[in-house]
């Protein structure tokens, strides 16, 4: 279905009065009497610098390097005049503007400097003002002036006098565009011999026209989702680096991002890039303020949690890191009399942030933090009562870990535990009741990184079926945010994204769409309803075979596929080497050295995701058998099954996670989702006997011999996903329905309990799966709604094929 026959199909059903000739395939039942409250903060966001998501991105500064503080030359490359091309210039440390900007540059007589900022430049509107400033040290003049990429002058160049030899002075002003350009420059040229650090540039206009402040329509694509939180500042960059606070990659700490920014340390981060702190703790609260949502900070406990960081163990640092955290609570909400209640108030803001959650630790799941976390957690119950303290449950939906932390975090009497899941789209799809079954009593849930693996409308729209089940229970699922935020389309270290942007231009993905449209549209009460319509019968696992290792060497033999019926479908003894199969990788790229040799098929490469696949893509019902031994390598072995693609797969791993654990993965359009762990370790040098039992959607492992898991994917896919939700305020009722099949469903809708007008407002999206709104290219998936009637209590409703649907009415009586 294209973009224009989707919005045919919204526009036809919305002109006919939501009725329909078919009978109905499905009907839905709502009780307007019966509701439960659903928290009031459950769409927030999660903000992390990832992807150039501040430097170069919502910070609204031009100049990338302003400080001169890249480097050194062997983190990344950067060094001090990164961005910057320049003559007559070096880099000096000697007396240098502060201790924490220890890099200036010492300009000679007609030296020269141009930065080119971020992208391809910077983006200059024409007849827009730009605010220039600098800290200089000399006597000269520099004369300053906005360039395109050629060179050439798009705004009247301003001399600036520099009158102090002896000590660092502020300069300012400002320079007006008289052309528009992408590719604009900063250029400054001397008179003289003089110092510079802190060569700023920003837009004139920034979000609410704050001072050093965010770029305006970033911050107002955000603003529109009406977030009741705001999650910040990660992510990995929170707990990971040195804990050492003299290091160039150090681990985030808030009290580096406050005070002058020409005083703020930067900070080569996880990501692999130098943050400048510019968009520090102070900007984070103002900018959650600005935009109505609640502050939620999280600070490290001193553990890693992505990547392999250093960790706290020494209880003299823990205890500097506690406090840090404490601090950071002072300088939220403490009176200007406080410290650091104090330097907020000297930033602008005398009255407190109002501070009420904190979360403590990033996907931090290695042993030292069950042994910090409590040191953080009692000294926050003790200064500060009224806290809400947040805990996490680790890097998956699932498992050991995830087990274990959730335990733990009971034990801790925390408030909500934080949930991070990044799966397929069919694993949304298949766990709506995810939270059904919760605990109401034990701490409740904060969904605080969550995304299907791509910017498709299929992804978006399995991640609009599962937010119908949490507001369905809204009662135990606190607050939800989508991950990540926020990506500049030339330094993108993680997809899928919500936002993306360069310098100029931005797109709201698919999932942003879907994200809008329930932000905006939550209510405060689910209403009881039900949804009467027949199962959907999923197709029979199919597709071919493969073998493969993850950071392990492998010896493979005797690979033998039987049919139901006893037929072999496929056998290799590897004896005449391995023409059956097709090396392979992530992309379809082969990845490993793969040979046939003595009578076995062999992996010798220590590398992620070697891949060997062979049999066919209708392959269904049958018995897969193959002897495997780890010869080398930290992890076991992969075998595969149901393989319909390099990106659409299942495989058995045996001996993942480091040796660790072994599981049942789906790989759907690239994104993984584990269907089943069980304790299975793999030593090396051993041969194992593995068989796979594939019938219908149900998978058996067995382990020479003896059954270790057994587990249905029952596709996941339902007839329709539905929620009712009311607004206290106006009393509107909204039905909120998602239809992911290919077909329209015709359905029957029943509402009682009270008179509801006849009209009312339907917004639809609707695209075919594969759509995707691409930066640069007109939307293909964006809202349409109408005004319509023949609704009221009962009507009949053609809900467009991959769409979902927003039916607002009104009750009889309200205007």
């Amino acid at each position: 279905m294209t973009v224009a026959a989707a919005a045919a199909v919204v526009l036809a059903s919305l002109t006919a009065s939501g009725a329909s000739a078919a009978e109905a395939e499905a009907s839905i039942a709502v009780d307007l009497t019966a509701a439960t409250d659903i928290s009031d903060e459950l769409y927030g966001l999660f903000y992390e610098d990832i992807n150039h998501a501040a430097d170069g991105g919502l910070y609204a500064e031009l100049v990338q390097n302003r400080s001169f503080e890249y480097g050194p030359a062997d983190l990344g490359g950067y060094h001090a005049l990164t961005a910057w091309a320049a003559s007559g210039v070096t880099a000096a440390t000697a007396d240098p503007l502060n201790d924490r900007n220890a890099v200036y540059v010492t300009a000679a007589p007609g030296a020269t400097l141009v930065n080119s900022g971020y992208n391809t430049g910077m983006a200059f509107t024409a007849r827009d003002d730009y605010d220039l400033s600098f800290w200089a040290r000399g006597e000269a003049e520099i004369q300053v002036v906005l360039t395109d990429a050629s060179g050439a002058a798009i705004a009247d160049a301003v001399t600036v006098p520099i009158d102090s030899p002896d000590e660092w002075t502020k300069y300012e002003a400002e320079l007006e565009a008289s052309a528009a350009t992408t590719t604009g420059r900063l250029a400054l040229t001397t008179t003289g011999a003089v110092d510079l650090d802190m060569v700023s540039l920003f837009p004139e206009e920034t979000f609410k026209r704050r001072e050093n402040g965010l770029r305006e329509d970033l911050a107002k694509l955000i603003d529109d989702l009406d977030p009741s939180f705001l999650r910040f500042p990660g992510g990995c960059i929170v707990n990971t680096g040195s804990f050492d606070p003299d290091s160039r990659e150090r681990a985030y700490n808030w009290k580096d991002t406050v005070g002058p920014v020409e005083e703020r340390l930067t900070n080569q981060n996880f990501w692999g890039y130098n943050q400048s702190y510019g968009l520090g703790y102070f900007e984070y609260f103002q900018f959650a303020e600005d935009i109505g949502a609640e502050p939620l900070p999280v600070v490290p406990v001193g553990t890693t949690g992505c990547g392999d960081s250093p960790e706290i163990t020494d209880p003299e640092e823990l205890d500097r890191w506690v406090q840090d955290t404490l601090d950071l609570i002072e300088f939220a909400n403490g009176s200007t009399r406080t410290e650091w209640g104090a330097l907020r108030a000297a930033m602008g803001h005398p009255r407190p942030f109002g501070l009420e959650k904190i979360g403590l630790g990033n996907e931090e799941y290695k042993d030292q933090f069950y042994v910090n976390f409590p040191a953080f957690k009692d000294a926050i119950r003790e200064a500060h009562p009224d806290i809400e303290i947040i805990g996490n449950s680790g890097v998956d939906d699932a498992g050991a870990v995830f087990d274990r932390s959730w335990e733990f975090m009971r034990e801790q009497e925390v408030d909500a535990v934080d949930e991070h899941y990044y799966n397929s789209p069919e694993w949304f799809l298949a766990n709506n009741d995810r939270y059904d079954s919760y605990d109401r009593s034990g701490p409740h849930v904060f969904v605080g990184e969550y995304a299907s693996r791509s910017n498709t409308w299929w992804s978006a729209l399995s991640e609009a079926s599962y937010l119908t089940g949490l507001e369905r229970n809204g009662d135990v699922v606190d607050m939800a945010s989508y991950a990540p935020l926020l990506s500049n389309i030339d330094y993108v270290d993680w997809a899928p994204d919500m936002i993306w942007f360069d310098n100029h231009q931005t797109v709201k993905s698919a999932s942003y769409e879907v994200q809008h449209l329930f932000a905006n549209h939550t209510g405060d009460q689910v209403l009881a309803s039900t949804l009467d319509a027949a199962p959907l019968e999923p197709e029979d696992i199919a597709g071919g075979i493969g073998l493969a290792t993850w950071n392990t060497a492998a010896v493979y033999d005797d690979a033998k596929v039987t049919a139901a019926d006893g037929t072999v479908l496929f056998e290799d003894d590897f004896a005449t080497g391995s023409d059956g199969w097709t090396v392979t990788g992530p992309g379809g790229t082969p990845r490993g050295t793969w040979e046939a040799a003595d009578g076995a098929y062999r992996q010798t490469a220590i590398v992620e995701d070697a891949r060997s696949t062979a049999g066919a893509a209708d392959w269904s019902n049958y018995t897969y058998e193959v002897k495997a031994t780890k010869t080398a390598g930290s992890e076991g072995f992969l075998v595969m099954f149901g393989v319909e693609g390099t990106d659409d797969y299942y495989w058995w791993n045996l001996g993942g996670w480091n040796n660790t654990t072994s599981a049942v993965e789906k790989s759907s359009a690239g994104g993984k989702s584990t269907l089943v762990n069980h304790d299975t370790v793999i030593e090396t040098g051993r041969t194992y006997d593995l068989k796979l039992q594939v019938s219908g959607r149900t998978v058996t492992g067995f382990v020479d011999g003896e059954q270790v898991f057994s587990i249905e994917d029952d596709g996941g896919v339902e007839p329709l996903y539905q929620v009712v939700t009311r607004d206290e305020d106006t009393g509107e009722i909204t039905l909120k329905v998602v239809n992911a099949q290919p077909e329209a469903v015709t359905t029957d809708v029943a509402l009682t309990g009270r008179r509801l007008k006849d009209r009312g407002e339907v917004t639809t999206l609707a695209c075919d799966p594969g759509c995707d709104n691409i930066l640069g290219q007109d939307q293909v998936v964006y809202p349409v709604t109408e005004r319509t009637g023949g609704l009221g209590n009962e009507f009949t409703y053609e809900f467009a094929p991959c769409s979902v649907t927003f039916i607002t009415l009104k009750p009889q009586g309200r205007h």
